[in-house]
């Protein structure tokens, strides 16, 4: 029993959501979940998950099989709206904001670049979340990618994703061309928000500061805290599943 194992309740929600079927199994499918949130939680290898679970093996092949099916989309997508609509208010949401994580990569065959404003060698993690934190769409790209450019993929992504938002609050990185291209080809409206007092020291910025909390909620989960995965979409799958686990904490 760990403290990253599913609750009753959550579980529930989960199988629900994904419509998981009841038949004789060897492992139950709650204990690959359990395996694959001990994973992401404490940052440790696929080969030295804890006996007590099922075969690294199997539980990596359920993780694989999900993430090609859009399991942890589609979850995401209904968690957030059940965890929304429980806080009062409308399931979908309206205003997103925009921002990228640069993360420092974890050993020599993880996929990276060199972020030359923040001196770190590694990936990025483009991100669009809500006006409560929560992740509606993720683009890992090498460090060296600047945001404005990542922001057009970002956004037709949530294109693709039929999200509703129409106005997506940025930094000053995404000024210039960038924003009408995105309201040309997509109907979203980039609204650079900067700070006007820089006289007084730091202060967070209205609206801005939730997705860097949000950064912050990603660094409680060791596998974030640097880059392990060697492929961009397993690394996303990982943000997700985080995203995931915070929002089940909120059932």
């Amino acid at each position: 029993m760990y403290c990253t194992d599913l609750e009753e309740t959550q579980w529930q929600v989960i199988k629900k959501i994904l419509n998981l079927q009841e038949r004789k199994r060897k492992y139950d499918l709650r204990e690959i979940w359990n395996a694959i949130f001990y994973l992401v939680k404490t940052g440790c290898q696929w080969r030295m998950l804890p006996s007590n679970f099922a075969p690294w093996e199997l539980v990596y092949y359920y993780y694989r099989k999900w993430c090609s099916l859009g399991e942890f989309d589609l979850l995401l997508n209904n968690l957030r709206e059940k965890v929304r609509v429980n806080m009062g208010q409308k399931a979908e949401c309206s205003l997103g904001i925009m921002d990228s994580q640069s993360v420092r990569w974890g050993d020599n065959r993880s996929l990276n670049g060199i972020d030359g404003n923040k001196k770190i060698k590694g990936v990025k993690r483009h991100v669009v979340v809500d006006k409560n934190g929560f992740l509606l769409a993720v683009m890992v790209t090498i460090a060296c990618v600047h945001d404005s450019k990542a922001a057009y993929l970002l956004a037709r992504y949530l294109r693709e994703l039929c999200c509703n938002i129409k106005i997506i609050l940025t930094d000053a990185g995404y000024r210039g061309e960038i924003a009408d291209k995105i309201k040309t080809a997509f109907g979203y409206i980039l609204e650079v928000v900067v700070s006007g007092d820089k006289v007084n020291g730091f202060k967070p910025i209205g609206k801005r500061w939730i997705v860097e909390r949000t950064f912050s909620w990603f660094d409680n989960y060791r596998r974030l805290c640097r880059n392990y995965e060697w492929t961009f979409d397993s690394a996303e799958e990982m943000v997700k599943l985080a995203s995931i686990r915070m929002l089940l904490n909120k059932i």
